[in-house]
């Protein structure tokens, strides 16, 4: 099967043949022909499968085969401002010949510009759910004539709080409208969800419990105080081409991102406290090659989609085997092959062994030759360690907190 078999408007297939794209994934291949007839659908896919393009395709056709223009006829929520700007220049790329616009909006910038781009016109916003209930306050927009609705990583929606968000978002829409929705994983609470706002759904199901089989796995045993010296050798001793870093933390991502670059590396970090400026800019020049290692939590980096990163590396191992495959689908994509490295402690090991179960097999052990494992940990704050109290002689005076505490003290015998 080849694009042109969906018999897409003219206007879309020359997006279609401007980005290259031949022969669609599996989940294009089911979503597409249910969302040109109206259906409503409840796909199962990890990152990397091509869900995007499954909803956005459609969404254009349909725009440009009826109704109005420049007012808001598709709605598309999304968990992070990283995915929406993901979401948003696919929009632009596959649509740039159809005269139709795609608005972004997300916290962390300017509400009046988006309110001046809304004001223009534009039949697709791509929203997060915070920042898109702030414009609905305001009245600043207008969600009556929406047509199609997607609500996208369904599940890193729920893990983030925003389950709340999006029920007071669907008072807002028709009632007669397609919805898509779109998760990873399907805990209950996003079950509840789906049975709610989608109509008599088919559900499509695309690799959603098995790993890309281009990636080769490993686990790297080592101390927690360990882990950042291992992981610069481990990246002296391999060969690699853009890499992934995936930490616990944002303060985690910001401390190994800075010792990767004292080590040289042209390497960046994409945590929560950084400005939206800052997050494109990482985002941007992990794209085009500028840095070479991005080092990120869970969270930030929803939305990233580089089809050229040759490895990732999970300095801490997810907390979830769901969150392991979503984090591996991010190498290995557009039939190349990837690594996915795990640094591991003692304490990792039944995560360990609740991975192996899903990729069927025992994961390599390795370790780094001539890399001193030895090491002790380091003794926390121990410079600036308080010396212990001495005990005051008799009929020394006390300060006025050190009185009111010996009174509370007392006075609780």
């Amino acid at each position: 099967m080849e694009f042109k078999t969906f018999d897409f408007h003219p206007l879309v297939e020359a997006g279609i043949k401007a980005e290259g794209y031949i022969m669609p994934t599996p989940i294009q291949q089911q979503a597409i022909p249910l969302l040109l007839n109206g259906r409503d659908i409840m796909g199962l896919a990890q990152t990397g499968t091509g869900k995007t393009a499954a909803f956005v395709l459609p969404i254009l056709h349909r725009l440009l085969q009826e109704g109005g223009r420049r007012h808001v006829r598709a709605l598309i929520v999304a968990p992070t401002r990283e995915l929406a700007e993901q979401i948003h220049e696919a929009i632009c790329s596959l649509g740039g010949r159809t005269g139709l616009r795609s608005v972004t909006v997300y916290g962390g910038v300017g509400f009046n510009p988006q309110v001046e781009k809304i004001k223009r016109g534009a039949e697709i916003v791509v929203a997060c759910p915070g920042r898109l209930l702030d414009h609905i306050g305001e009245g600043t927009i207008d969600l009556s004539k929406v047509e199609m609705l997607v609500l996208d990583e369904a599940d890193h929606m729920f893990d983030m709080g925003f389950l709340p968000d999006i029920r007071r978002i669907l008072r807002h829409l028709p009632q007669k409208r397609q919805t898509m929705l779109f998760s990873a994983t399907m805990p209950q609470e996003i079950r509840h969800l789906a049975k709610d706002v989608l109509n008599n759904p088919v559900t499509i199901q695309v690799d959603v419990t098995a790993p890309a089989l281009t990636v080769s796995h490993a686990v790297y045993p080592v101390a927690q105080h360990l882990k950042t010296l291992l992981l610069i050798e481990l990246l002296r001793h391999t060969d690699t081409e853009s890499v992934l870093i995936f930490t616990r933390t944002k303060h985690r991502a910001k401390r190994v991102g800075e010792q990767l670059i004292k080590n040289g590396y042209r390497a960046t970090s994409l945590q929560g406290n950084l400005s939206q400026a800052r997050r494109q800019a990482a985002m941007n020049g992990f794209r085009n090659g500028t840095f070479q290692i991005l080092v990120a939590t869970d969270i930030a980096a929803r939305g990233i989609d580089v089809t050229h990163i040759s490895h990732v590396i999970n300095y801490d191992i997810p907390a979830t085997t769901d969150d392991y495959i979503h984090r591996i689908g991010r190498t290995g994509r557009a039939a190349r092959s990837g690594d996915a490295y795990t640094l591991v402690t003692n304490d990792d090991d039944d995560m360990v062994r609740s991975i192996e179960r899903i990729l069927g097999s025992t994961i390599e052990r390795r370790t780094i030759t001539d890399f001193n494992y030895d090491v002790s940990a380091p003794q926390k704050d121990k410079e600036f360690a308080r010396p212990p109290q001495q005990p005051r002689p008799a009929g020394t005076s006390y300060g006025a907190k050190e009185v009111i505490r010996q009174k509370t003290v007392r006075g609780s015998r």
